[in-house]
């Protein structure tokens, strides 16, 4: 049981592929020992494991949390203060955060703000686990876009299910949202003037061409910070600091550089889905695409679509007429 467990988090941690539940007869077992099934039948149709970063300063709450987590199947990570919350948060992309209030170096408030401001993880749900009890505090919280606010002592399964009803509730969200996104049927024009080729978008320094031929390899996944510094041999903040220094961006702006170039691609030459393209671009949430597209190109995917199409109907017109 045990090196079956290990196992799963080994390859989560390579972040080579989702893991996956394979209910097999021999593996039954363990798959619902893993999973438990009274809390998790939506994530288990969805066959991923859930990754949960929790922010608390006291060391013994934190190692309590996070093993009471770990043993409900959630790959947690753990951080100790503010500052280094925001970071792991921004680099390993979790799908929840769980928070105090009352933390060094940056206080909750202050983490849930920055969080929110970043659109790579602006949508990421947040709960507050905090002593903080007035009535104002927890306004102020939920002002701030806190999803969900809980008061110390707070017992774990108190824990538990507000986190099943944020991963829930986020889910449904996504799911109505892709349900609802109008496909452009209209079938692309031959004489369209291509975008610059995708892969011409990641600069050739030779210094960082493991850096950048990784994420031209994986670009389509889940890739964050940490998957390319752990490739190329360097400390997260030294990665940053270096490819900020040679091309004037992070490593995470990149990332959603190549993704961009992939999806305006995928936009003008097939006529899929907007969710279908932000998953083949690496994106788990089309929400999360579609805003990122947006802050990129002051506009949503399906509109820049159309009025690519049409700029470029309204040209090859205007060609024909001359040639008349």
């Amino acid at each position: 049981m045990s090196i079956f467990i290990n196992e799963i988090r080994l390859l989560y941690s390579a972040r080579k592929a989702p893991p996956q539940v394979i209910c097999q007869a021999d593996k039954l077992s363990v798959t619902l020992h893993l999973f438990d099934c009274r809390y998790t039948s939506l994530w288990m149709a969805q066959k991923t494991v859930k990754k949960i970063l929790l922010i608390e300063n006291q060391a013994k709450t934190r190692k309590l949390f996070l093993k009471s987590l770990e043993a409900e199947g959630f790959y947690t990570i753990g951080a100790e203060n503010g500052l280094i919350g925001v970071q792991r948060a921004q680099e390993e992309l979790p799908d929840l955060v769980i928070s105090d209030i009352m933390l060094p170096k940056l206080n909750g408030y202050g983490v849930l703000t920055k969080l929110r401001q970043n659109p790579i993880t602006a949508i990421i749900p947040f709960i507050f686990v905090s002593a903080k009890v007035t009535l104002a505090e927890i306004r102020k919280a939920m002002e701030l876009g806190a999803d969900d606010y809980l008061t110390k002592p707070c017992r774990v399964e108190e824990l538990l299910r507000a986190i099943r009803a944020r991963l829930e509730r986020q889910a449904t969200f996504c799911q109505w949202y892709a349900g609802n996104s109008q496909p452009v049927r209209e079938p692309p024009c031959a004489d369209i003037i291509r975008p610059a080729a995708p892969e011409s978008i990641l600069p050739s320094d030779p210094q960082l061409s493991k850096v950048f031929d990784f994420i031209e390899a994986n670009y389509h996944q889940s890739l964050t910070l940490s998957d390319v510094a752990l490739t190329v041999g360097y400390s997260p903040s030294y990665l940053t600091n270096l490819v900020r220094r040679q091309t004037g961006q992070t490593v995470q702006s990149w990332i959603i550089e190549r993704r961009m170039a992939a999806a305006r691609s995928l936009l003008l030459e097939t006529d899929e889905k907007v969710e279908e393209i932000a998953a083949k671009v690496g994106y788990q949430h089309p929400v999360h695409f579609f805003r990122q597209f947006r802050q990129h190109h002051g506009t949503t995917p399906q509109a820049w679509r159309m009025s690519q199409l049409a700029s470029t109907n309204k040209s090859n017109k205007m060609v024909s007429s001359i040639n008349r």
